[in-house]
């Protein structure tokens, strides 16, 4: 049985307890998922007297780099990105995991047959992090709009291949120009940018929110023609990686991303 909860704060407006009890009785699996209010500062704490009877956590804001400190065993990935949102109870320890950034990949293949060889990542934080290392490709380059100089240290340390840039805090031709736009700020904090979209930009925009959606910005996008993938994808195709490492179980993605998008969609 899967005993398992999302951390973070605030985390009332998580769908991913949702998700997770749809999955698991889609699956027919027997499983619990809850949410637990765990602010900064304080995950080690939470995590003293959860022993054995969990199965594991997904850790969403502010919590995806502090984990980095608590967690006994770290993917390679995740000691890359220094981010991590999947803990999975191993015997006496903790092992994490990010899917994230198999998240960004899958939820881009859903709709698209190629890799972008431009990408535009708005932000600097661990998702954007997450985001560099799903699209680091020898044939891509990455552009990273952003207002924190102390990131890009991380930032590139996030690729391996791919050649990567910084650009200051503006709307740039960036934002036309490239075949995927990924924005991983918080909410409210690009729809400054919404007025400034004044034709259809070349390629797809990708925003880590869906709560509120769609967001200013996302409209604005949408308005001009060009393709949009929401937060609510890249939550699913992110937690249907969490299912797979906490159940153990070989299961159908894309069967699964259809219904699930089906549930969470539905009043």
């Amino acid at each position: 049985m899967i005993n398992a909860a999302v951390l973070g704060s605030p985390i009332s407006h998580s769908l991913s307890p949702r998700l997770h009890m749809s999955a698991y009785r889609h699956l027919s699996i027997a499983g619990n998922y809850e949410s637990f209010d765990v602010p900064a500062g304080s995950l080690g704490e939470f995590l003293k007297d959860k022993g054995n009877a969990w199965t594991g956590f997904s850790l969403t804001m502010p919590l995806k780099e502090e984990v980095l400190s608590v967690a006994q065993v770290i993917d390679p990935l995740v000691k890359r990105i220094q981010s991590g949102n999947t803990l999975v109870r191993q015997g006496d320890s903790w092992s994490l995991y990010s899917t994230d950034v198999l998240g960004f990949q899958n939820a881009w293949s859903k709709e698209n047959s190629t890799k972008p060889k431009s990408v535009l990542i708005v932000g600097s934080g661990a998702t954007a992090r997450a985001a560099a290392a799903a699209f680091d490709d020898a044939n891509t380059s990455i552009s990273v709009l952003h207002r924190n100089l102390d990131r890009e240290k991380s930032m590139q340390s996030s690729v391996t291949v791919a050649t990567m840039k910084f650009l200051p805090w503006k709307f740039i031709d960036e934002f036309y120009a490239s075949d995927l736009v990924i924005n991983t700020t918080p909410k409210a904090v690009l729809d400054s940018f919404a007025h400034e979209l004044s034709r259809k930009p070349n390629g797809t925009f990708f925003d880590v929110i869906y709560n509120p959606w769609p967001t200013k910005f996302a409209a604005a996008w949408s308005e001009t023609g060009s393709a949009v993938i929401s937060g609510l994808d890249l939550l699913i195709a992110q937690g249907i990686e969490q299912i797979r490492l906490f159940s153990g179980l070989d299961i159908d993605g894309e069967e699964l991303s259809t219904f699930l998008k089906g549930e969470l969609t539905s009043k």
